[in-house]
């Protein structure tokens, strides 16, 4: 299935239109290999020459992480940041709280684990996160 399909259903449940701008900046989103920001999204607008306001960035990512689209990466006291996430094999993150850098990896043995303590507890999961905060080597 589509990533647009995807969003397209999630705004049908939830009784929300299918705008112009939320097309637009799902299509954005998509375009991007990379974690980013709302301040990314509106740079990369900007020196297209679109105009979409901020409120609805952020609205508009709302929906897209709620739809299990994209992933927001809490960064504490920081601007938090994205990622398209559709179709895109599975990882974890460690975030340096000091220069925001994000070092992405997996661990087969944690994810593992995850599933033996779901199974244990007859827990079903549907999706999980693991943010590791600490320093980077350059911020130690």
């Amino acid at each position: 299935m589509d990533g647009a399909i995807i969003f397209r259903q999630y705004l049908k449940r939830k009784n929300l239109r299918e705008t112009v701008e939320r097309r637009t900046i799902l299509a954005e989103v998509r375009s991007l290999h990379k974690h980013f920001t709302v301040d990314d999204l509106q740079f990369r607008f900007r020196k297209r020459r679109r105009t979409v306001s901020r409120a609805t960035l952020y609205r508009t990512l709302i929906h897209l992480v709620e739809s299990g689209l994209v992933r927001k990466l809490d960064l504490g006291q920081r601007e938090a940041i994205f990622e398209y996430q559709f179709n895109h094999a599975h990882h974890e993150h460690m975030i340096c709280l000091k220069c925001g850098k994000v070092i992405e990896f997996t661990n087969h043995e944690m994810e593992r684990l995850q599933e033996a303590a779901c199974r244990a507890r007859r827990f079903r999961a549907v999706r999980h996160y693991l943010q590791i905060l600490g320093y980077c080597r350059g911020c130690r």
